[in-house]
Order: structure tokens, then C-alpha cells, then sequence
């Protein structure tokens, strides 16, 4: 029996409850689609000897306990949702934000386990924005909590927050024309310390992860390297947006998960209109300039990221993050159908999938359901793509009411969609 087929049968035998619904053989793979219980795997079981899957002596559990600093335009509301639906499939608490801190821990402070819902109390997972705070996140969260964040290139965020915050922050917005270049050019003219919402015009990653972004690493190279320590100290991962998949396949590796417990849809995403197609080198050298201490951390967790790649194995990290890639597009299809794309809030007929929009000058795309569903496999595919403030407060609710408030179940499709909540400031009028 040639080797292929030799592990199929040895594979098969140990599943003693799951129903093979589909084979496919080729020359060289095997795919499996495995129904077990209510809930579909997307992705193939059988991996080849030169990429084996995880084999622990004994086998590792599922790891239950996670803090997620979900730092800003990073792709973290996407991460947020994965956490948010693997705590609901495991009936795990998520730590909330109380209602006066709207869906973040009142941020920008620094995070105090006061600013969670004690509803939401003691917790198994937190993936809300916060400003980091190490002794606060030990006071609340579990003694086995593994800690991850996620960093992006610089310039790429800084466009990205230049364009969200842009009607926020006050810095953005004494810019003539709203122009980045303009901005780039003598940032010392539009930025003042200290202002509200200041952290988002200068180094935001190193301000999300509570250190002080107004230091230099040009004038003090011994902070930034200081504040590599901190967070290294803490955080067992720190995953590269523009190597998501990869570090998706790092995270279910680190928390012994299955690469179902990380499919995704990509939420909070801008629309093209709404965003730069390329950053000329100038700009983007000018926005390393300015946020140096966030440069100065990208570099050195972007080059740790792939020391850790290498560890696991690239050609098995890069071929599960293609597994991840594949079984994703099947996913996508089932829900949104044939042809999944993202589209303008106006256009999502599904209110509960409809994204909060910054401004009118930037649009935030959204998947909606196809019309005529119902039953587990809509309600998982609406939660898939359920934005931050919707799924936030769903949580809150349904936690609340697993506390004895309210012991009715609650179906998300039968919930009139929440109201979006402001964590930004009213602009005057006039301004």
C-alpha cells in the first residue's frame, strides 16, 4: 500500500465520531473536509512528512487564558474577532470594557482592572483597546494568561491613523488640505504634546504599549532598547500585520489551536478610495523619521517574527499559512457567497454587520449575508463578520445575562443592531 494511503487509514481509525463528507486524492495531496458535531473544518487534516502537525507527549490543551494588546490599525480588530468567537464556542469570559469607557478601556488612560465590566469579571480572554499596563493586566487576568500583541510597518500605519483619526486628532487636523505630505514635511508645526488624542499623531505603537512617545531613540538609544526588554518580558508573541497569515499560524501553534480556531474575515478595513495605493519612499522614510521609536520596534520584533519562523520550520509555517489561505476562501464563499467582496456600509443590507464609520472622509467595508439564511451555520457566519462595537456589546449582554441578570438566550439575529458608540470627541461646530 503505497505511504499516502497508509497514513488515510491510519488517520481515519483514530476518528471514532467525526464523518468524512469529502476526499479528494491527487498526486501528491489529501484533503479532507470533516464534520464534527455542528462545526465545519475548512482545512486539510493530512499534512505531508515534511510538515508534520504538532506531536506533544501528551497532547497539549487547548490554551484557555489570552490577553491580546490589540494596538491601533493593525489589523487587531480582525485578531479581536478571532478571540471574541473562540471564547464564545468554549463558553469562555471576555473581559469588557464598563459602559463609561464605551468599547475601549478608556483609553487613552493607562489600563486599570476598574475600567472592566464586573460582569465580565474574573476574565479568560481581553482583546479591547487599552493602554498597556503590566500590574494591572496581572491583577485581573488568570496566573497562565499567554500575552500576544501585533505591530505594523510604520509608515503603512501611520497612513492608515492619518486617515482614520483625521477629524479627531488635533494635530491631523490643523493640516491644510488634509495632506499627509504636508504633514511629513514639518510635523513639529501641526503637533503639540499632550493634546488630546495627541498619541495618535507620534509613535503609537510605543504609546499603546505603555511607553512614552515622545522619547527619541536618535537622542536616547537606551530607552527604545529598554522597552524592547519590557515587552519581551511579557509578550510570548508578537505577530507582523503584513505577515498575517504566518502569524496566525504562530498563534495556534503557541495556544494549541487548530487552524479552524483562526479562519477569519478582514474587518475594520478602509476602502480603496479611503486610502493611499502606494506611499512614495519619501513619505514613507519621512514617517519613519517622525515615529522612530516606532521604527525602531517594528525592526527588531519584524526580524524576531522570522527567527521564530525558522524555528517552526518555514516551509511548514508557509504551508499551513497557504492551508489557512485556502480554507479561508471556502469559508468566505459559504457565508457571503460565490463571489465574497467587502463592501460600502451603505450597501450591507444586514445592520448588524454595518461598520461605524470614522468620518464621511473615510469609508469602512463590511461583508454582508446573503438574503434568506437562518439557523447555526448564518449565526456563526454573522458573528465571523460582526464589527468591534456590535460584537462588544453583544458580549456584554450575553455575559450579563449568563450572570443571572437575565436568563433568556439571546439570538444575534434577533437583536435590533447597537447603537455605534463614540470613543472619539464631538467636533465643534464651525471647526
Amino acid at each position: 500500500m503505497p505511504p499516502i494511503l497508509q497514513r488515510l487509514q491510519q488517520s481515519t481509525k483514530m476518528m471514532s465520531r467525526r464523518k468524512i463528507l469529502l476526499l479528494v486524492l491527487g498526486c501528491s495531496t489529501v484533503s479532507l473536509l470533516i464534520h464534527q458535531g455542528s462545526q465545519l473544518s475548512w482545512y486539510p487534516k493530512l499534512f505531508p512528512l515534511s510538515c508534520p502537525p504538532l506531536r506533544e507527549s501528551p497532547p497539549r490543551a487547548k490554551h484557555m487564558a489570552v490577553a491580546f494588546l490589540k494596538t491601533h490599525k493593525t489589523a487587531g480588530t480582525t485578531v479581536q474577532n478571532i478571540l471574541f468567537r473562540f471564547a464564545e464556542r468554549h463558553n469562555l469570559t471576555v473581559a469588557l470594557p464598563h459602559p463609561s469607557c464605551e468599547h475601549q478601556f478608556c483609553y487613552p488612560r493607562n489600563f486599570s482592572a476598574h475600567f472592566v465590566h464586573p460582569a465580565t469579571r474574573p476574565p479568560h480572554m481581553l482583546a479591547s483597546h487599552l493602554r498597556f499596563d503590566r500590574a494591572e493586566l496581572e491583577r485581573l487576568m488568570p496566573p497562565d494568561t499567554i500575552y500576544v500583541t501585533i505591530l505594523r510597518e510604520p509608515a503603512a500605519m501611520f497612513e492608515s491613523l492619518f486617515s482614520y483619526y483625521n477629524q479627531y486628532c488635533p494635530a491631523f487636523r490643523r493640516v491644510p488640505n488634509a495632506s499627509l505630505e504636508t504633514f511629513l514635511r514639518a510635523p513639529e508645526a501641526y503637533y503639540r504634546p499632550g493634546e488630546h488624542f495627541a498619541m495618535f499623531a507620534h509613535n503609537t505603537l510605543a504609546y499603546d504599549l505603555g511607553g512614552d512617545n515622545e522619547r527619541s531613540p536618535r537622542d536616547d538609544a537606551a530607552y527604545l532598547a529598554g522597552l524592547i526588554r519590557q515587552v519581551e518580558e511579557v509578550f510570548s508573541l508578537v505577530m507582523i500585520a503584513e505577515y498575517f497569515d504566518e502569524s496566525l499560524v504562530l498563534l495556534r501553534r503557541l495556544l494549541a489551536w487548530d487552524l479552524d480556531d483562526v479562519l477569519y474575515a478582514k474587518l475594520n478595513a478602509r476602502a480603496a478610495t479611503s486610502r493611499l495605493a502606494t506611499i512614495p519612499e519619501t513619505l514613507a522614510r519621512a514617517a519613519r523619521t517622525w515615529n522612530a521609536l516606532d521604527a525602531g520596534l517594528y525592526d527588531h520584533f519584524n526580524a524576531t517574527f522570522w527567527r521564530r519562523v525558522a524555528r517552526a520550520g518555514r516551509a511548514c509555517v508557509e504551508r499551513e499559512a497557504r492551508e489557512l489561505r485556502e480554507a479561508r476562501q471556502r469559508l468566505l464563499r459559504r457565508c457571503f457567497g460565490d463571489e465574497p467582496v467587502l463592501r460600502p456600509a451603505a450597501q450591507i443590507r444586514t445592520k448588524q454587520l454595518q461598520p461605524w464609520q470614522p468620518s464621511r472622509k473615510v469609508d469602512i467595508m463590511g461583508y454582508d449575508l446573503p438574503s434568506g439564511g437562518a439557523g447555526p451555520t448564518t449565526e456563526a457566519c454573522l458573528k465571523l463578520a460582526m464589527p468591534e462595537v456590535q460584537y462588544s456589546n453583544y458580549l456584554l449582554r450575553k455575559q450579563k445575562r449568563r450572570g443571572g441578570v437575565r436568563s433568556r438566550p439571546e439570538s444575534v439575529l434577533d437583536n435590533p443592531p447597537p447603537r455605534p458608540i463614540r470613543a472619539l470627541p464631538r467636533i465643534p461646530q464651525g471647526t
